[in-house]
């Protein structure tokens, strides 16, 4: 399929300080579009003006939620050359969420090619300063006008662009971690493994709860005995115990996250011992206790690597490694967006150049 481009005539205005870029807040001039229509495919792939969608009050999406999503970067490099970081990835999970949400499959070379136009199209958004980047918010919506609960049969796929800068207001310092106890966010057999819309409706409230007590984040038990730790709100999480650098292993409940997997095969290609497995939120407190948790960080696409510097359970509070930056997270970070940005070299060919 070609894909037709449609400029705009009326560009919008590009924020003048990319120190105070936030994130999510600004977009850019253009967007991608393709249809899907059931006998027919996927189709009509176009970049056209940023602008509102027309959607009728029945559209499907809007009732029962049949959406999906990912979350990818481009980077812009000190030579001026731009990178997206392992676009294939996104798009082979959005695949996975397609399928557990009864949307039809894409075809993942041809939408890498349509983030690489649209990010072409939009090249002198992307911010150069340094913790900046492009962020691109592939999504897929359920269009048919119906009120009726089963799959859609039409469908758009949409691409929009912002310029950001950190996720979280701390930056690579540590944050606070509200372990919940009370609510659950996803279970084994649900859509916990994907990423669509109903897991953040469902992790609202007590992310709420935890931000008016001052904290930055939820840590996610499992829905069942609310003893073992799956994630955080935004992010997969790890924990140093003894030297062992340990993760939660993914059996439904939890994201597949692009940066977890980049962060165990850069861990383990450095002779790191990375351990998958159920850890319940009582061993991290005993190694606590014993003085053998080093340290804890989050990973994920819009923050990269987030130290952990408190949790909290229940009242019960710990600080890890004195509230500061652990080792193996500031390596990390280093490494990663070394990578990301053309400054460290990829031998792990995961970046592709615009």
């Amino acid at each position: 399929m070609e894909i037709t481009i449609r400029k705009t005539t009326a560009p919008r205005v590009k924020p003048s300080d990319e120190t105070g870029l936030g994130f999510g807040r600004s977009f850019t001039d253009h967007m991608f579009i393709m249809d899907y229509t059931d006998g027919k495919g996927w189709h009509d792939p176009r970049i056209v003006p940023y602008g509102p969608l027309a959607l009728e009050p029945s559209t499907m999406t809007l009732h029962y939620g049949q959406t999906v999503f990912e979350g990818l970067k481009a980077y812009r490099t000190k030579g001026g050359d731009i990178l997206l970081f392992r676009p294939e990835k996104n798009m082979e999970r959005l695949n996975v969420s397609n399928e557990r949400l009864c949307i039809p499959q894409i075809d993942v070379d041809f939408c890498v090619k349509a983030l690489k136009t649209l990010v072409d199209t939009e090249r002198d958004w992307v911010p150069s300063s340094e913790g900046t980047s492009l962020y691109l918010r592939p999504f897929i919506i359920a269009t048919d006008p119906f009120l009726g609960v089963h799959p859609s049969h039409t469908y758009q796929f949409i691409v929009i662009c912002s310029p950001s800068g950190q996720y979280y207001p701390e930056g690579v310092n540590p944050v606070k971690i509200w372990v919940e106890s009370k609510y659950v966010r996803a279970v084994k057999g649900g859509v916990g493994y994907s990423k669509t819309a109903a897991n953040y409706a469902a992790s609202l409230k007590a992310q709420q709860e935890a931000e008016d007590a001052k904290y930055t984040q939820v840590l996610w038990l499992d829905g069942v005995e609310r003893k073992y730790i799956e994630e955080v709100g935004t992010m997969n999480v790890f924990f140093v115990i003894n030297g062992e650098v340990i993760t939660p292993r993914l059996q439904g409940s939890i994201l597949p996250g692009i940066t977890r997997m980049s962060v165990i095969e850069l861990l383990r290609a450095q002779g790191r011992t990375v351990t998958e497995r159920a850890i319940s939120i009582q061993e991290v407190y005993d190694a606590h206790t014993a003085g053998t948790l080093e340290e804890a960080f989050g990973t994920g696409t819009a923050a990269v690597i987030s130290p952990i510097g408190e949790l909290n359970r229940d009242g019960e509070k710990i600080i890890l490694h004195g509230n500061t930056t652990g080792p193996v997270a500031r390596a990390l970070y280093n490494d990663l967006t070394g990578i990301q940005s053309g400054e460290a070299a990829d031998t792990f060919g995961w970046t592709q150049r615009v």
